[in-house]
């Protein structure tokens, strides 16, 4: 299984910006699919996650509201919509999946992934 992000960039505060993750090497629907964020000096936190089964999704506190995750099955994508971006959404953005189902209440759980895409930068200035 691989996964390739892109779209990342450089925007000013209150814009935005589509990440776009494709899977390839094994059925869209095989596994949840998240986005997980890391900035420089901190942690890797999640930021939104998508059960490919339910549809059921999840978002962090901090970018509720703001930020949308969605999939094109056909393409086996899944998109993080990013609006009114911040400073502070300043980070590597990575997306990641996991080979099988997994319950709703794991899936902002990054060690629940095993499969992990490379990062695509996304910098937001004041």
């Amino acid at each position: 299984v691989q996964l390739q992000a892109s779209g990342g960039g450089s925007v000013q505060a209150g814009g935005s910006l589509r990440l776009s993750c494709a899977v390839s090497g094994r059925p869209f629907r095989g596994g949840p699919m998240g986005w997980f964020r890391q900035a420089p000096g901190k942690e890797r936190e999640f930021v939104a996650a998508l059960d490919t089964w339910t549809y059921n999704t999840r978002y962090a506190d901090s970018v509720k509201g703001r930020f949308t995750i969605s999939r094109d099955n056909a393409k086996s994508t899944v998109y993080l919509e990013m609006n009114s971006l911040k400073p502070e959404d300043t980070a590597n953005y990575y997306c990641a999946t996991r080979n099988g189902r997994i319950v709703l209440s794991s899936i902002n759980w990054a060690g629940a992934y095993d499969v992990w895409g490379q990062g695509t930068q996304v910098t937001v200035s004041s």
